[in-house]
């Protein structure tokens, strides 16, 4: 039986404003407006705001819930204070990752997980599964609308909305407080798309009030609403990964780039193979290049060395709207991971140079 698709809140909004609307992780989301260079431009120069409405929310509450999120996340939450946001991953027994997340501390025993759409129920699966000390669970991911409010231009628009003073909160910090007269909202100094902004989490009922509010604050601005196309390339000019590409079950967080995520202070889910696999090396690591020729490189396009042996496929790929130049990421073996080597990306029936770049691609 095939699946029913899901509608966000603000479905009949976006709809209205034009945009292409297409299935995403059992969602109809809206994949670009106007076009997915003019909105990436939008980002990165003044404001943009993505219905991200579809990502999962997650309630660990109690005295037991810092435990269980000790035990199934690769990160340290007990490093975090009340008001900050933790980037953190579910390793799972076999090396790999079950999803990437963020981390919420709302009080001393109250924590808010977000995740992505794909995964909410393979994720909510996967912790009660492991809630083996009795912390509380309550999946609300049907309940909140999430909207990310992206570019240099974010904060502006936002603080004539609210008596929160948003200079005030750090990156990967967050403030519950008024918006658009509205309570108990959450105001998240995250992202994904590299350019600075907040994240704003609101009851689904209040949803369209607050998109509202949020478009005529700012209309001088310049702001727009921004679909999924440039939301992908943003996020892949910054090199974050990408889950069901860049990171999967198969992928460990340590070849992934994120063993400043990986915290072995602590035990969690197959965290003494991972310590070994630290101690011992990696084999293979995800980079990020830039091509040095005109082609757009694409998800499992081949990777090859200089001599033309396949060596790894393209995981992520784009045009950099930013840079007018291909890049992408991929797994190679750690001898070509170093910032610098040459590689070679075979674009449909070209074989194109590249060179392998620090993250972010970004270079401007």
């Amino acid at each position: 039986m095939q699946e029913e698709i899901k509608t966000v809140a603000l479905h009949d909004i976006h709809t209205s404003l034009g945009a292409k609307i297409i299935p995403f992780a059992g969602f109809h989301m809206p994949v670009r407006y106007t076009s997915d260079i003019e909105e990436h431009k939008t980002v990165r120069e003044k404001v943009g705001v993505f219905d991200v409405s579809h990502m999962g929310e997650f309630l660990v509450t109690g005295p037991k819930a810092l435990e269980l999120i000790q035990w199934v996340t690769s990160n340290d939450a007990s490093k975090l204070a009340i008001g900050q946001a933790q980037y953190s991953c579910f390793p799972n027994e076999t090396g790999g990752i079950v999803d990437d997340l963020l981390v919420y501390k709302m009080s001393e025993e109250e924590y808010m997980l977000v995740v992505n759409a794909s995964n909410i129920q393979k994720d909510w699966d996967w912790i009660n599964t492991h809630n083996t000390v009795g912390a509380t669970l309550q999946n609300i991911s049907d309940e909140l609308s999430l909207f990310a409010v992206q570019g240099p231009l974010a904060l502006d628009t936002l603080q004539s909305l609210t008596p929160v003073d948003l200079r005030s909160i750090p990156f990967y910090h967050f403030a519950v407080g008024e918006l658009a007269g509205i309570p108990d909202v959450i105001l998240s100094a995250t992202g994904y798309t590299g350019a600075g902004g907040f994240e704003i989490y609101v009851k689904n009922e209040h949803a369209s009030r607050i998109w509202n509010a949020i478009f005529e604050a700012g209309k001088d601005h310049g702001i727009q609403p921004i679909g999924l196309g440039a939301r992908d390339t943003l996020r892949l000019e910054m090199g974050f990964c990408l889950y069901g590409n860049d990171i999967t079950d198969e992928t460990s967080p340590l070849e992934a780039g994120l063993g400043w995520i990986t915290k072995f202070s602590k035990p969690f889910i197959n965290s003494e193979n991972l310590k070994a696999q630290k101690e011992q090396g990696v084999a293979k690591k995800l980079v990020g290049f830039i091509l040095n020729e005109k082609g757009i490189p694409r998800t499992h396009y081949n990777i090859l060395n200089t001599e033309g042996e396949p060596i790894g496929e393209v995981t992520s790929g784009t045009q950099s709207p930013s840079m007018g130049i291909g890049i992408g990421l991929g797994y190679v073996p750690t001898e070509y991971s170093k910032p610098g080597t040459i590689i070679i990306i075979e674009v449909r029936n070209k074989r194109l140079e590249a060179t392998v770049y620090k993250l972010p691609l970004l270079q401007i």
